[in-house]
C-alpha cells in the first residue's frame, strides 16, 4: 500500500477502550496544562470563591426565616440584604473571571491545535492526501480541534467549580440535618449506574456522528468547488438527492446522541422529584409534632434546590467529556501518522553542480497489482531539455512525481549529480527543482502573492520580471488592482490560460537550476504558446529542463526525446533521429499529429480514429 492511509475515515475503531481515555487525558493534559497553570489558577481561585457564595445563600435562607419572617427582626433584615449584595457582587465579578480565562485559554489551544494540525498535514506524504478527500478531512479537522479544549475546560469545570460547589452543599445540608440527608444520598447509586450506560452509549454514537457529518460537509464543499460541472451536466437533481440522504443519515444520527444524551435527563429529574418529595413530607411531619422552627428546614430545602443545578450539570460531564475525547482522539489519530517517506538517517543537503538527473531501471507501482514503471533507464543532461512523450498512462506524470520524491521507487534509483535523491533531504531536492503542472494551481490571496510562492524572498520587481517573461504582465495591468488583484478560489476569477501563465511565472520566479514542465502550454491558445515557447526557451537555456508534452511540435527542439509506452522506455534520441524510423512510435505519432492538422487546415474530414479519411479510403 502506497499511501499512508487507504482512508483516514475508515482505519480507525470507532470505540475507545477505558486505556485510551486515560492516555488521551493525560497526553492533553501534558501537552497543555503547564502552559495554562497560571490562567488555570486564576480561574480556579474565580471558581472556588463561588463556592462559598453558595453556602452563604444557605445560612441566609435559615436566617431569613427564622430572624426575619418569624421574629420581625428588621435590623437583621438590613444585615442579611446588606450582605447578600455585597456576596452577589463578588459573585459576579468571580463569574466573570472565570468564564474569560476559560475562554481566552480555549481559545488558544483552538489556535495552537489549527496551526499543529495544519504543520503536520504539510509534513505528510502525497499519498495521504490521494487516499483522504480534501473536504471530509478538513470539516472533520473543523468539528475535532474543539474537543482539545472542551476536554480540559469541562474537566477543570467539573472538578474546580462543580463538584467543590456541591461538596460545600452536601457539608451544609448535612451540617443542618444528618437525617434529611439521607432521603438526598439514596438516589446517588441509580443515578452512577445511569450515568456509566449513557457514557458507553453516547462514546460508539459520537464517533458515527462525526464521520458522517464530515461527509456531509466534505460533500457540500466539493459541491460548491464543481458546481460549473455540475450545472453543466444538470447534475442538480442527482446531487440533490445524494444531499438528502447524506442529510437524513446525519439528522437520524444526531437525534441517537439528543435521545441518549438526554436521558438523563427525566432519570435526575425523576430520582431528585423522589428524594425532594421525601424530604419535605419527613420534615414537615418533624416540624407539625415536635414544633421546630422553619428556618433549618428551610435553608436545608434551599441548599438541596441548590445543589440541583451543579449535581446536573456533574451527571452530564461524563456524557460530554466523552464526546470531547471523541474528538480529541480523532484529532490525535492524525497528528500521530508517521509519513511514509521520512528523510533518510543521515540525510544530508543536496549538492548541486550542473544538474544532471539520472533515472536508473526505476520500477514503480501505485500498488501492490499495478505496476507503471518497468526499469525506466534514462539521462536527462544538465543544462538540456529532455522531453518525455507517449500515450496517455505511460507513467510520463510518474516520472516527475519520483524526481520529487513524492513516493518512493520500488526499485532502481534516480541520481541528480550522482547523489541518490533518497539519500538527500527532501526539503533541498525540491528546493533545487521548479514545476509547472498541466493543472494550474492558485491559491488564496493576491496575483503578487501567488507568483511569490515560487521564492517568498523574491523582491517586487524580480515577480513583475517573472510576470513579463511568462507574458502575463499584459493581463495582470488590466486587473482593476494590478498585481495586488485578489485572484478568487483557484484563481476563479481568470481564465485557464492566465492561470496557467501565473504558474509559469512562479516557477521562473524559483530559478531553480532544474526545471520541470508537465504539459506547460497545454491551456494556451496559439498566440500565448508562442510568445510562452519563447519566453520558456530563454529560461530554459541554462537549466535541466524535463518536459511532457502531447502535442510533439512543441518539443521538435529538446535535445533528447524519451518515448514511453505502457511504463516502458521503447526511443529514445532526437526529434531528426526518432522520426526517419519507419515502425516507430515516435515518427507515428508525430506523422498523426503533422498530417491531422494539414488535412484540418484543408478541411479535410478525419475519421474517429484521427486518421485523415483520405488515406482511410486508400486502404480499403
Amino acid at each position: 500500500m502506497r499511501t499512508t492511509v487507504a482512508s483516514i475515515f475508515g482505519r480507525f475503531p470507532s470505540k475507545i477502550e477505558p486505556d485510551a481515555i486515560i492516555a488521551v487525558i493525560r497526553r492533553v493534559l501534558a501537552e497543555n496544562g503547564r502552559d495554562f497553570i497560571p490562567q488555570y489558577r486564576l480561574a480556579i481561585l474565580c471558581m472556588l470563591i463561588l463556592a462559598p457564595t453558595a453556602y452563604f445563600n444557605v445560612w441566609a435562607l435559615k436566617y431569613i426565616t427564622d430572624d426575619v419572617f418569624v421574629e420581625r427582626d428588621w435590623n437583621a433584615a438590613w444585615m442579611i440584604a446588606g450582605a447578600i449584595v455585597v456576596v452577589f457582587a463578588i459573585r459576579g465579578v468571580a463569574s466573570y473571571g472565570q468564564a474569560v480565562l476559560l475562554a481566552q485559554v480555549g481559545n488558544n489551544i483552538v489556535a495552537r491545535y489549527q496551526r499543529r494540525m495544519f504543520d503536520h498535514l504539510m509534513r505528510l506524504d502525497v499519498g495521504f492526501f490521494t487516499g483522504t478527500r480534501s473536504g471530509q478531512l478538513a470539516s472533520r479537522i473543523a468539528q475535532n480541534v474543539t474537543g482539545i479544549r472542551d476536554l480540559l475546560n469541562l474537566t477543570l469545570a467539573a472538578l474546580a467549580r462543580d463538584v467543590v460547589q456541591l461538596v460545600t452543599l452536601v457539608v451544609a445540608m448535612v451540617t443542618m440535618d444528618p437525617v434529611l440527608s439521607l432521603f438526598v444520598l439514596i438516589i446517588v447509586p441509580p443515578l452512577l449506574y445511569a450515568i456509566g450506560y449513557v457514557t458507553r452509549r453516547v462514546r460508539s454514537v459520537s464517533r458515527e456522528a462525526v464521520e458522517i457529518n464530515s461527509r456531509l460537509l466534505g460533500a457540500m464543499q466539493e459541491s460548491v468547488q464543481g458546481i460549473s460541472i455540475i450545472k453543466a451536466f444538470t447534475m442538480e437533481s442527482v446531487l440533490a438527492d445524494k444531499m438528502a440522504r447524506l442529510i437524513k443519515n446525519a439528522e437520524a444520527r444526531s437525534n441517537k446522541i439528543a435521545r441518549l444524551s438526554e436521558r438523563l435527563g427525566p432519570i435526575t429529574e425523576l430520582l431528585t422529584g423522589f428524594a425532594i418529595a421525601a424530604v419535605v413530607v419527613y420534615a414537615g411531619w418533624r416540624i407539625a409534632r415536635n414544633g421546630e422552627p422553619p428556618g433549618a428546614v428551610v435553608a436545608f430545602l434551599g441548599a438541596l434546590f441548590l445543589s440541583y443545578e451543579p449535581a446536573r450539570k456533574l451527571v452530564r460531564a461524563p456524557v460530554n467529556i466523552e464526546r470531547a475525547l471523541v474528538n480529541a482522539r480523532m484529532i490525535y489519530e492524525i497528528l500521530d501518522l508517521e509519513p511514509a517517506q521520512p528523510d533518510a538517517p543521515g540525510a544530508e543537503p543536496l549538492k548541486l553542480s550542473t544538474g544532471n538527473v539520472r533515472f536508473e531501471k526505476v520500477r514503480f507501482s501505485y500498488s501492490e497489482h499495478m505496476p507503471v514503471l518497468h526499469g525506466v533507464s534514462f539521462d536527462a543532461a544538465a543544462g538540456r531539455t529532455t522531453a518525455i512523450v507517449g500515450p496517455s498512462g505511460a507513467g510520463k506524470s510518474t516520472l516527475f512525481a519520483l524526481l520529487q520524491r513524492f513516493y518512493d521507487l520500488d526499485g532502481g534509483a534516480i541520481l541528480v549529480d550522482g547523489q541518490d535523491i533518497s539519500r538527500v533531504t527532501k526539503r533541498s531536492l525540491r528546493s533545487s527543482i521548479a514545476y509547472v503542472s498541466q493543472h494550474p494551481y492558485l491559491f488564496e490571496g493576491t496575483i503578487r502573492d501567488n507568483v511569490r510562492y515560487g521564492r517568498p524572498d523574491a523582491a517586487d520587481a524580480e515577480v513583475e520580471e517573472a510576470a513579463r517573461l511568462a507574458n502575463a504582465e499584459e493581463f495582470i495591468l488590466q486587473q482593476e488592482n494590478g498585481y495586488e488583484t485578489l485572484v478568487g478560489e483557484n484563481g476563479a476569477t481568470l481564465s485557464g490560460g492566465q492561470r496557467q501563465r501565473l504558474s509559469i511565472a512562479r516557477a521562473i520566479v524559483r530559478n531553480a537550476p532544474i526545471l520541470l514542465l508537465d504539459e506547460a502550454t497545454s491551456a494556451l491558445d496559439n498566440e500565448s504558446e508562442a510568445k510562452v515557447q519563447q519566453a520558456l526557451e530563454r529560461v530554459m537555456a541554462k537549466r535541466t529542463t524535463l518536459v511532457i508534452a502531447h502535442r510533439l511540435s512543441t518539443v521538435v527542439n529538446a535535445d533528447h526525446i524519451v518515448v514511453l509506452e505502457e511504463g516502458r522506455l521503447v526511443e529514445q534520441g532526437t526529434h531528426r533521429m526518432l522520426v526517419k524510423k519507419p515502425h516507430g512510435i515516435y515518427a507515428r505519432f508525430y506523422r498523426m499529429q503533422t498530417e491531422g492538422a494539414e488535412n484540418l487546415l484543408e478541411g479535410a474530414t478525419v475519421d474517429v480514429k484521427g486518421t485523415p479519411m483520405s488515406e482511410a479510403e486508400e486502404g480499403r
